[in-house]
């Protein structure tokens, strides 16, 4: 019924300009209810200086809505702008909104202890030092370790010395730290055929969390999954959320898709133009033109012949040089209550 889809996984890109930014987390484990990293008193002036100067009008407070974007596709940080810092974690969120991104990627899965982290392989061996840690725990799926275990790791060392300790955030960390950065969430269920459940643990933290009030849920979030019946039962389980397909369905199939899905969001190697055209000529659940958000695009060139094709947004680990490429432009105030089922849903 549903067209296959395969995941991707995106190497690291070389570090740019990171030696300017820092945000660890050495010594003691985090718990779910602590943060996964140190705040960054540098990040949020650079936040309050792209506002004043969209405005006019001072700094954004954090009762004021976040910027939304116009002029182009929306630009949504990958994993956090994580070109620049170790992805999905708070260095990498925090350096998205220090760049002057609002819209954050992440992947959530669930630990042996049904604690959701934010981490993109099903394994840890990639972007932690888990095989050091747990020298007898192979093939160290993050499903085989606790919350705690996972805590332990230092999740950025592989990408650079200096941000040695930053360690893996819960799903309640991450919110809570783009919830302080006035930030938005592309928030992915990641292979959730490993997981049963993990759209009612999602949705129930999100819930706890604060972001399924009539504002997030309106403006500030979408959740997007390769698993065609995972978006589904999002959809059934909250039909006011925003969600996305991951995946590029036949066209004859996108009607099935609308029933459940605001976004197609295709790899950007099989996109086209007339793809495009195809997913907005239909209508989603919330009964508006569905949406293309195209991934990973982190060059140039790839990100004009996207923009060409007249998608929506641009996910990329290189958020500034898309927004380059693209002429992306901010607007706030008035301009974000267009919100999310206008830019993104």
């Amino acid at each position: 019924m549903y067209a296959g889809t395969a995941t991707a996984s995106v190497a690291a890109a070389a570090l740019l300009g990171a030696g300017t930014f820092l945000l660890s987390n050495t010594g003691t484990p985090v718990t779910d209810t602590t943060a996964a990293g140190h705040t960054v008193a540098g990040t949020h002036a650079a936040t309050a200086r792209r506002t004043a100067a969209a405005t006019g009008s001072g700094v954004r407070t954090a009762g004021d809505p976040a910027p939304a974007r116009t002029g182009g596709p929306l630009v949504i940080a990958h994993r956090g702008a994580s070109v620049h810092a170790p992805e999905n974690t708070l260095a990498a969120v925090d350096k998205a909104d220090e760049l002057g991104f609002d819209w954050v990627e992440n992947d959530v899965q669930l630990t042996k202890d049904g604690v959701l982290v934010v981490i993109h392989d099903t394994d840890l061996k990639r972007t932690t030092d888990a095989e050091k840690v747990f020298p007898d725990r192979a093939p160290w799926a993050v499903k085989d370790f606790t919350a705690a275990e996972i805590a332990r790791l230092d999740a950025g060392s592989w990408f650079g010395p200096q941000y040695a300790g930053t360690r893996v955030p819960t799903l309640r960390q991450y919110l809570d730290r783009i919830g302080h950065n006035r930030q938005n969430l592309l928030l992915e269920i990641k292979s959730p055929e490993i997981y049963p459940g993990i759209e009612q643990a999602t949705l129930r933290v999100l819930n706890q969390e604060g972001w399924l009030d009539s504002g997030h849920v309106r403006d500030r979030l979408v959740i997007q999954s390769f698993g065609a019946d995972s978006v589904r039962k999002v959809h059934e389980q909250r039909p006011d959320v925003v969600t996305g397909f991951l995946g590029t369905p036949a066209v004859a199939e996108l009607p099935e898709y609308a029933e459940f899905a605001d976004q197609i969001n295709p790899a950007y190697t099989s996109v086209s133009g007339d793809y495009v055209a195809a997913v907005h000529a239909l209508k989603g659940p919330h009964h508006k033109t569905l949406r293309v958000n195209t991934w990973t695009v982190n060059d140039a060139a790839h990100a004009r012949q996207v923009s060409g094709y007249g998608v929506d947004g641009i996910i990329t680990n290189t958020p500034d040089v898309v927004r380059t490429a693209t002429g992306v432009r901010e607007a706030v105030g008035a301009g974000k209550a267009v919100g999310v089922r206008e830019a993104v849903g």
